[in-house]
């Protein structure tokens, strides 16, 4: 395919892992939709050139537009599967959603040209839009979760990551964009903690120093693993390309989840299987040890659609 059709993806969709993360969560004053447009495609420029800036600390990152605000800034077009959050409850397992309208996701091997970065992207938007929530990711040990587990395991390696996150043909007027799911879990890691080892390997499905995964009839029904791990009508499997990181401090900890993908099913049916389960009473144990405490919902567009759309 000719390049020069090809709509430029914002960058740290796909990007590989890093030190360090800040998430902006904003939603918009009433009314600056005309103003709003083009800042919002500057900060992403500005986001897309500073990767070459700091290239040396590999900074990277993304603008994404919530569900429930994109008619508002766009009412012309819409992602054909962009939806709310889908939010879930079982018994005592709640993926409550919780909406913004802006999300903006940075990240770097160096934890101040982030800070920098961010104070910047707050001015460009002043006026225009609310900081509601902010959170700051760590890298923890060798990319494992605070669980003590390695984190994204089964993440797509190389081109398949533009494969599995960014929309192609299927949904033309957005190709190289990509839906954005996002949910901040608190852990309860004294409760974790207290379990002994086996049960904890039982619980994720794999082992936690040398990280193997549990062959397939080893894994209990009710492992991380099992309950996330799914395939299609073709048995093809269901894959997402998960940005996530730790984030916290001692008072509350969790794991900031962030599923990048070209549809929004596949993080559906995963979230469904880990609430609701598999129809037999097999649900993912490790929603025991770890709470949602949000659920949001966000459409990252290519750089020329926001371009397009800003008149710019």
């Amino acid at each position: 395919m000719d390049n020069q059709v090809m709509p430029r993806e914002q960058l740290g969709v796909c990007a590989e892992g890093n030190l360090h993360s800040i998430y902006l969560m904003f939603n918009a004053n009433e009314g600056v939709e005309t103003d709003l447009r083009p800042c919002i495609a500057n900060v992403a420029q500005y986001i897309y050139e500073l990767t070459d800036q700091y290239a040396d600390s590999a900074f990277n990152g993304f603008l994404a537009v919530g569900a429930n605000y994109w008619d508002s800034l766009y009412p012309a077009a819409r992602p054909a599967q962009l939806k709310p959050f889908p939010a879930m409850n079982a018994d005592n397992r709640n993926a409550p959603a919780l909406e913004y309208d802006l999300f903006v996701h940075i990240r770097c091997d160096r934890f101040d040209i982030l800070h920098l970065v961010a104070n910047e992207i707050s001015q460009m938007f002043e006026g225009l839009v609310d900081l509601v929530d902010e959170e700051r990711g760590f890298r923890f040990m060798d990319n494992r979760d605070l669980t003590g587990f390695v984190d994204g395991t089964e993440n797509p390696k190389g081109r398949s990551r533009q494969a599995v996150a960014l929309i192609g043909d299927e949904d033309a007027p957005f190709k190289s964009g990509s839906y954005i799911h996002v949910q901040k879990f608190a852990h309860n890691l004294s409760k974790w903690n207290r379990l002994p080892q086996k049960k904890q390997e039982d619980i994720i499905g794999r082992t936690k120093q040398d990280n193997i995964e549990y062959e397939s009839a080893d894994k209990p029904l009710t492992s991380h693993i099992k309950r996330v791990n799914l395939k299609d009508n073709d048995g093809k499997s269901m894959e997402i390309l998960r940005q996530s990181m730790p984030y916290g401090s001692v008072k509350e900890q969790g794991l900031m989840f962030i599923s990048n993908c070209r549809n929004s099913n596949n993080f559906e049916k995963m979230l469904e299987s880990m609430v609701h389960g598999d129809g037999n009473g097999n649900h993912d144990h490790l929603l025991h040890f770890t709470q949602a405490l949000t659920g949001s919902s966000f459409f990252a567009p290519s750089l020329d659609f926001m371009q397009t759309k800003a008149g710019i």
